[in-house]
């Protein structure tokens, strides 16, 4: 008769992977260092294979390790997310969610409703990562991602909370020196910021329900992997740049910028996500964290504005 998984091992091991450490996953499993190492041991006999390269300095995945990683990870959120949803523990949900999501967003719009959801579920607790670098979930033990833009093709799971415009702006007065533009031909003049988190950075598109598309090679005198770094430059009228709603919206509210060219959508279909390891359960903690930003962020300010 076939053994059973060691499936607290392999749940362990989970947890090792994620935080790169036996000494952090025995703390926030409240087990001790000899019980973690016993349980990774137990794993790398039964399949005589190492799963971590162990030294006095450092501990990282063997190829083995790397292949155990995804699944364990999913074995670890399939079993809390069944005693959750079985427990009463699932009524009050606890733990920590890390979340990674677009800087610019996070620091505008993200961080200030994080007090309300922590009055709301005190017991859960956020680890927040903010970076305009894609995070690969799985690798890097994240339970949820705000992404923008259009997905790839992928296992993760998506639920799409809101489109993202980028309206064309700059400072009125820069268009009063330099006219404004009537096509997008016409920015062949006008200096550009670019957005270096592009695959096209020096290139923008743009579509026409009449005209259709347009592609416009552009330059400028700043190049930026950050889009608030860009806003200052704008608004004292020095060059123009598709800038996302949801950061230019009281600059546009209040006249500092000015959109030109409405009737043409720059980077069209952009939208943000909640993406979400493809696991079929997800923990309490998670799924009300996802339920709590959709909510939040179902009329978002700049889109009644």
């Amino acid at each position: 008769m076939a053994h059973l998984p060691d499936f607290e091992a392999w749940a362990i091991f989970a947890k090792v992977a994620e935080l790169g450490s036996f000494s952090a996953a025995a703390d926030e499993l409240a087990l001790s260092k000899a019980t973690i190492s016993k349980a990774v041991s137990r794993l790398e006999q039964r399949l005589a294979a190492p799963l971590f390269h162990r030294s006095s300095r450092k501990l990282s995945l063997t190829d083995s390790g790397q292949v155990a990683r995804e699944r364990a990870a999913q074995l670890l959120a399939d079993g809390e997310a069944i005693e959750d949803a079985i427990s009463e523990r699932g009524a009050a949900p606890r733990g920590l969610v890390r979340l990674a999501a677009p800087m610019s967003f996070g620091i505008a719009h993200l961080g200030p409703i994080l007090p309300l959801f922590h009055q709301a579920y005190p017991d859960v607790s956020v680890e927040v990562h903010l970076s305009d670098e894609r995070i690969d979930l799985i690798e890097q033990g994240f339970d949820i991602a705000l992404r923008i833009g259009e997905l790839e093709d992928s296992a993760l799971k998506a639920r799409r909370l809101f489109p993202v415009r980028l309206p064309l702006v700059g400072a009125p007065a820069l268009f009063d020196r330099l006219g404004r533009p009537e096509h997008p031909q016409d920015l062949a003049r006008y200096p550009a910021f670019l957005y270096t988190h592009t695959r096209t950075a020096g290139r923008w598109y743009f579509r026409h329900a009449e005209q259709g598309e347009v592609a416009v090679e552009v330059k400028g005198p700043i190049r930026s992997n950050n889009a608030d770094v860009l806003l200052d430059a704008l608004i004292a009228g020095t060059g123009i740049s598709p800038l996302p709603d949801f950061l230019a919206w009281r600059c546009l509210a209040d006249g500092r910028l000015e959109e030109v060219l409405p009737d043409w959508t720059a980077n069209a279909n952009r939208a943000l996500y909640v993406v979400t390891p493809p696991t079929a359960m997800r923990p309490a903690r998670v799924k009300v964290l996802i339920d709590f930003l959709a909510a939040a962020f179902l009329k978002p300010p700049w889109m009644t504005a």
